[in-house]
């Protein structure tokens, strides 16, 4: 075999180390049979622990997830946590989702963990992301960890780290684990075979607090007594949703949930799907036949770690119709607002979450009501940091994301499918309580603020050359930005890499004030709204954007939406043109 010497170098060290004879073995089996590329792929770097933690590819090898990568990754979040809390006895929550070896990788972790003299709460059986983050708070852990790839293919694991309010890491947090994690030179390193002592599991008695924490969010007990037979299908898509949705259900009252019944199997292959994303109609074709086979109002699935739902509702005509990430977020941020509204609940000092990403109309109905609505960078992370910061001085009432997260309440704060699950049933029961549905809800929501339809383009640019190209794209954009787009003069761009708003007509610039993120956005004097921005994870750049018109009434829906997916297209061929 002819591999590269640094290739070379970090297979001699794997196999002349204090690894195991059964990950010897196997990189012995890969060089016999002559496996050259996958070598390559295993050894050519270390996986890299980032500001989200880790995630890859299963397997033996430096750049794979295995018991030394995660064992890296604990050693150096320990060490972290040792040096912020170092006269404190430390804390942590572990979970997991459905992942292949995800058991046996979190009993390593947790003891990883108590070796280093940490205690350690641990869900000995899967459980949601949500539900982890909830912990934390719940138990008053300085730090946690779920082990989940989202809705990555079943090749993937994953290790996201949290902080002591349940969110994700954030600065300076983040970039110290990561020093940490790269400290880890040797496998001598970490600490494993922790003392058992030193871990305690914590399952039905932390589901039984969390699942109380969410019923006493319902707003609408008396629709749902009304609607208790509404027919639901739900899917946790082989994942954790599996866990808690269906007793969620139950306790808020809906006795008619109609389980996919082949996807209620906890299974990392996902045998049923071609990727377990909820974001996509093929992972959600089961349960829309179901609904339709039984004549459901209402579909929802969750991806593996429960922490996105994807919705089917029905349409004017019967039809069952997928809504996307904005819509979801829009029907229920609208949906807590008017109730806390009618209960007269709004005094100012409330207040809703979105990302620069997701759709503005939320903006406009949370104007309409008197409520602040910020604007936080991709990821729940950032929203979970700012609600930290609030907490104790406004009031959280909902948050939410364009790709399929929400938050109700403040229990946690990373994204959950639980409590949405709960939430949208519960809207579901209170619109078809007066008759209407969840689709006529949204058309007169468009009907009062404007219809805003949404479009996320992502173009692949795959190794060096496709990053150069992307980062290229980018400065293109910046040195010489679009003038007009979908016939609407651009007024203003937003750079958040320099952190400065231009207002292209009076020539005013203003600060925004939100971290440095490789993100532009462009803002037309029709309303149009552009972003672009790499990937975190994947090789592409992403660029999301929406239009919006005023909406008559419910009968011109289909021509005004028409019209505003030729507008999509027209500017995302002249964002993406040469």
């Amino acid at each position: 075999m002819t591999l590269e010497q640094n290739v070379t170098d970090k297979i001699n060290h794997w196999l002349n180390g204090n690894y195991d004879d059964e990950t010897k073995a196997e990189i012995r089996k890969m060089m016999d049979a002559g496996q050259e590329t996958e070598l390559t792929d295993a050894f050519y770097k270390d996986l890299e622990f980032g500001t989200g933690g880790l995630r890859g590819i299963m397997g033996v090898g430096a750049n794979r997830v295995n018991k030394y990568t995660f064992g890296a990754a604990t050693q150096g979040f320990s060490n972290h946590l040792k040096k912020q809390y170092p006269d404190q006895d430390i804390k942590v929550a572990i979970a997991y989702d459905c992942r292949n070896n995800s058991d046996t990788l979190a009993m390593m972790v947790a003891e990883v963990f108590s070796a280093n003299g940490i205690y350690v709460y641990f869900f000995s059986s899967l459980r949601p992301t949500p539900e982890l983050s909830y912990a934390v708070r719940e138990l008053g852990c300085q730090g946690g960890v779920v082990l989940t790839a989202s809705h990555n293919p079943k090749e993937y694991n994953g290790y996201k780290a949290y902080g002591p309010d349940g969110g994700q890491l954030v600065p300076p947090h983040d970039k110290s684990v990561m020093n940490e994690v790269r400290a880890i030179t040797d496998v001598s390193d970490i600490k494993f075979g922790g003392s058992h002592d030193n871990i305690e599991k914590i399952d039905s008695a932390i589901d039984d607090k969390y699942l109380d924490e969410l019923v006493a969010l319902s707003i609408s007990k008396d629709a749902i007594q009304r609607q208790k037979d509404m027919k639901i299908v739900f899917s946790p898509i082989h994942g954790t949703g599996g866990v808690l949705v269906p007793p969620v259900l139950k306790k808020f009252g809906f006795e008619n949930v109609i389980l996919v019944e082949e996807q209620m199997e906890y299974n990392g292959d996902f045998p049923t799907v071609v990727y377990p994303n909820p974001e996509e109609e093929e992972a959600l074709s089961m349960a829309l036949a179901k609904a339709k086979a039984t004549g459901a109002d209402l579909v929802m699935a969750t991806d593996p770690d429960a922490d996105r739902v994807g919705i089917a509702v029905r349409n004017t005509d019967g039809e069952i119709v997928l809504l996307n990430g904005n819509q979801a977020a829009v029907l229920l941020i609208h949906y807590m607002l008017t109730a806390w509204e009618k209960a007269n609940k709004l005094d100012g000092n409330q207040y809703v979450v979105k990302t620069i990403v997701t759709t503005y109309l939320i903006d406009k109905i949370a104007e309409s009501k008197g409520v602040e609505c910020h604007n936080t960078l991709t990821g729940f992370k950032w929203i979970g940091e700012l609600m930290t910061a609030l907490e104790g001085k406004k009031t959280f009432i909902a948050g939410g994301e364009e790709s399929y997260g929400y938050l109700v309440g403040e229990h946690a704060r990373d994204k959950d499918a639980i409590v949405s699950c709960a939430m949208i049933a519960e809207m579901a029961a209170y619109y078809k309580d007066q008759d209407s549905s969840l689709y006529e809800a949204l058309v007169g929501i468009y009907e009062e603020y404007g219809f805003y339809k949404e479009k996320l383009v992502a173009i692949t640019k795959k190794g060096k050359a496709g990053a150069e190209e992307i980062q290229a794209m980018l400065a293109k954009y910046r040195s010489n930005p679009p003038q007009e787009l979908g016939g609407s003069k651009v007024v203003t761009i937003k750079d958040y890499k320099s952190g400065v708003s231009k207002d292209l007509q009076s020539g005013e610039e203003t600060k925004i004030d939100l971290p440095s993120s490789n993100v532009l956005q462009f803002f037309t004097a029709d309303g149009s709204i552009i972003s672009a921005r790499p990937s975190g994870t994947e090789p592409k750049i992403k660029f999301y954007c929406s239009v919006k018109e005023e909406l008559d009434n419910a009968e011109s829906f289909a021509k005004t939406e028409q019209e505003l997916d030729g507008k999509l297209e027209r500017i995302m061929e002249e964002l993406t043109a040469g």
